[in-house]
């Protein structure tokens, strides 16, 4: 069973860097509107895919140097990491269906 795990610049090494499964990171803030639409997609994903892929949120206001070391201009910004290098950016809302599609050749 899958969940959503908030993480901060000391835990993303080892959180994300350095895990067996491919990690997609959810770059949001709670002001963000499409963010918080996302949100229950990204709860859904989680369940679904459970030991396949791990998903983790990095609050941009909270953690701002990850934001910066990334490059992440605009939220929601997702970027999935797999043995530790990012393989692929998507920015802005998905539906679910549309996520799986783009996530599918990594898992």
């Amino acid at each position: 069973m899958g969940q959503l795990l908030a993480i901060d610049g000391q835990t993303f090494g080892t959180v994300v860097l350095q895990s067996s499964v491919p990690v997609l990171v959810d770059f949001w803030a709670e002001w963000c509107a499409p963010c918080r639409k996302l949100h229950p997609t990204l709860e859904a994903l989680a369940e679904e895919l459970g030991d396949k892929l791990k998903i983790v949120k990095v609050d941009v206001q909270a953690v701002q140097d990850l934001p910066a070391q990334f490059g992440v201009m605009n939220i929601p910004t997702l970027i999935l990491f797999k043995d530790g290098q990012e393989v692929k950016r998507i920015i802005g809302n998905r539906s679910k269906k549309r996520l799986l599609k783009d996530l599918q050749p990594y898992l």
